[in-house]
Parts: C-alpha cells; sequence; structure tokens
C-alpha cells in the first residue's frame, strides 16, 4: 500500500522537561507578582515599616480592597521620575495621611483622606502636591497631626 498510517509518535523525555519547565516558571512569575518589598523608614525619629510599591502594577494596587494595613505602618510608593504623581483613595476602607516626597525630603502633605467607597475610577478625587516628587509615602490618617511633620521634614530609609 502506498500510504500507509504513520505510528503515532511518543513525547519525547525532553518535552516533559520543558513542558514542568514552562509550568514552574509560570507559577514562579505569578506568585512573584504578589512579592512586595519592604523598607524600614525613619521620619522624625519614628521607625515605620513598611511596604514598597515600585511597580506600576503595584502602585495601582496600593491599599484597595484591604481592610488595614496589617502589620505594616505605611506604603511607600517610588517613582522613576521626578513628576507630579497623583493619588486616589481606590477602593479604599480606611483613611490616610499623604506624604509627597522630592528625593528624602517633604515636599506636600494631605492629611485625613477618607475612603472614596463605591465610586467609580473617573469619579475619584485626584490628590497631587503643590511640587513635583519622586515618592508619595502612605501612613494612617492622623499620622502627620500626631508626629508634628512639616514641608522641609526629611525621611530617612534605614534598610
Amino acid at each position: 500500500m502506498l500510504f500507509q498510517p504513520k505510528e503515532p509518535k511518543q513525547p519525547k523525555k525532553w518535552h516533559y522537561i520543558f513542558f514542568i519547565v514552562v509550568i514552574l516558571l509560570t507559577i514562579g512569575l505569578k506568585a512573584y507578582s504578589y512579592y512586595w518589598p519592604k523598607a524600614t523608614i525613619n521620619i522624625n525619629g519614628r521607625i515605620l515599616k513598611v511596604l514598597v510599591a515600585d511597580t506600576a502594577q503595584n502602585r495601582i494596587k496600593g491599599w484597595s480592597g484591604k481592610k488595614d494595613m496589617g502589620k505594616y505602618d505605611g506604603m511607600l510608593f517610588v517613582f522613576s521620575e521626578k513628576s507630579q504623581h497623583t493619588m486616589v483613595m481606590r477602593d479604599m476602607n480606611f483613611p490616610l495621611d499623604i506624604i509627597w516626597l522630592d528625593g528624602f525630603t517633604i515636599v506636600d502633605m494631605a492629611p485625613n483622606l477618607q475612603p472614596e467607597k463605591n465610586r467609580a475610577e473617573e469619579d475619584l478625587t485626584p490628590y497631587f502636591a503643590r511640587l513635583p516628587s519622586t515618592m508619595v509615602l502612605e501612613v494612617p490618617a492622623g499620622f502627620v497631626m500626631e508626629n508634628k511633620l512639616k514641608i522641609g521634614d526629611r525621611i530617612e530609609v534605614v534598610d
């Protein structure tokens, strides 16, 4: 017979290994997307343990959907460029003080910002500093007043 059906080829060992490596890489990348760097900062003698939002995904997520800050004292948003960085209270469940920093110097503050529950993205109140900034620190509402922070105060990254 001219056309004989071919025997189905059995996958080779390297096919299985390649498939397993792809699965492990996919799982690893997904797990890494949940990773948040951490830092310890000193602000007017007060030591804070903060999460660091240094990726676009983490900066957009921020505290959204969390019931509180858990075991952390705040979140430090780090931007790659000095600009007028706008913050919103997206899906927030607790009030915040927002502190804008140029380098490690406070350039503006917005105290006691309240959650804006059930608001569409376009209806959220935008908060931005009077001056460009490179970082933004979010801390519990009342922190600015309690610690008597003022424009020009500096923060220090301890680790």
